[in-house]
């Protein structure tokens, strides 16, 4: 049995003000290099926020660079720009085209085109899978912590198959096998991963997350029963009860959003609690939903409200254009839309960094500061271990946009 001082708390310690200048700044410089930057910039907020996880007086420490992110996503694009060109060259010789105009097309045409839209979007589909393993072998490769380095195995191709067997099954029974989709997917990534000389695995039962899923099912128990309850009154044309069921519907799909939040704060925290490292170290998770809707609501009610004021600045801005507008001249009109250009844009990155220090640092930092390590002393017998070989610069992933900004 352990005792309290096994135990190791974790904090977050990073700060709003030099994470939304560190935002404001690299999204600024992101903008000016046309998007050249944002690699560099995901890079630096990384180094923040890894540096402000603190685990019993150490902190993380995030070793990717900008330069090898951004030679990954050349890679990346060269690939996929072929690979996209070879599958729209064979769906046009099929007579499948995505460019039709929607005015002119006949309504052969248009299944055609959406045919090819979904073609295409299953064609690239697995590289997404892809994308999203490597990525997160990548984080793990460049994350040290004591100085020792985490890892993760190959397995790319064999996530692949495996997300797509069981997206198909969570698809087939209409979600009802969704824990199964999200336990095998990450025992599959948690079994292959590393913190030195020492292995995680991941245990613990998928249909235990059913509890997690318990106000999905209520949501789509409304919805159902709502649109049964709609179709009825169609039928016998009452009106009453026709209203009635378009407020169930409605009521069903705010649920479905507050629980779809609560079975990902607490399939995390249960899947945290039934990880091992070697064969002692556990850990324990206790995150709070109310938290993370809370945060969601009221930092997205005041960006939402930040945002306002700041594109209603350059609003102002822009107006003060419009007497030298009056007379036509070319100069004036051209000031006017560098001005729009510059003032919105400008206003876009403040917003991001804005969504930055209110919504998601908020949030992880919950994440971070519910977690704790359970037979600390075990983790001074860990080695350092070999380094990866083989680890991309997450090009996939940033060339697919996958795995948000951090």
């Amino acid at each position: 049995m352990h005792t309290d001082q096994d135990l190791m708390d974790i904090r977050y310690t990073g700060e709003k003000g030099p994470l939304f200048g560190l935002a404001l700044k690299t999204g600024l410089l992101t903008i000016v290099t046309l998007g050249i930057y944002r690699f560099w910039q995901k890079t630096r907020i990384r180094k923040y926020i890894w540096s402000s996880v603190d685990a019993g007086g150490d902190t993380f420490e995030y070793t990717g660079t900008g330069i090898e992110k951004f030679l990954g996503f050349l890679v990346a694009i060269v690939f996929l720009a072929i690979y996209v060109g070879i599958i729209q060259m064979v769906l046009f010789y099929a007579g499948l085209n995505i460019m039709v105009d929607p005015e002119t097309a006949t309504t052969q045409e248009a299944i055609a085109q959406v045919a090819a839209i979904y073609i295409t979007f299953f064609a690239v589909l697995p590289f997404i899978l892809y994308a999203m393993y490597r990525a997160r072998r990548y984080k793990m490769a460049r994350t040290r912590w004591r100085g020792i380095r985490f890892g993760m195995e190959k397995g790319a191709w064999g996530y692949v198959l495996r997300a797509i067997g069981y997206g198909l099954l969570a698809a087939i029974t209409l979600g009802i096998l969704l824990p199964l989709q999200t336990f095998k997917l990450e025992k599959y990534m948690a079994d292959r991963s590393y913190y030195g000389s020492a292995r995680f695995t991941q245990e613990g039962k998928w249909s235990d997350l059913y509890k997690a899923m318990t106000h999905i099912l209520i949501a789509i128990g409304i919805v159902v029963v709502s649109a049964i309850a709609m179709a009825g009154a169609a039928a016998s044309e009452t009106v009453g009860l026709a209203v009635l069921g378009g407020i169930g519907i409605f009521v069903g799909y705010i649920w479905f959003f507050f629980g779809s939040v609560h079975y990902s704060v607490q399939s995390f925290g249960y899947l945290s609690r039934n990880k091992v490292l070697g064969d002692e170290i556990r850990f324990d998770a206790q995150p709070r939903t109310g938290f993370v809707i809370k945060t969601y609501i009221l930092g997205g009610l005041l960006l939402s409200l930040l945002a306002s004021v700041a594109f209603g600045i350059v609003g102002a801005l822009a107006t003060g254009f419009i007497p030298l507008m009056q007379d036509g001249s070319g100069v004036a009109i051209a000031m006017f839309g560098v001005v729009m250009a510059i003032g919105y844009i400008v206003a876009l990155v403040v917003v991001q960094a804005l969504s930055m220090i209110l919504i998601t640092q908020p949030i992880l930092g919950h994440y971070v500061e519910t977690l704790k390590i359970r037979n600390a002393g075990a983790l001074n017998r860990i080695a350092q271990r070999e380094a990866e070989t083989g680890v991309d610069a997450e090009g996939f992933a940033d060339a697919l946009d996958v795995g948000g900004a951090i």
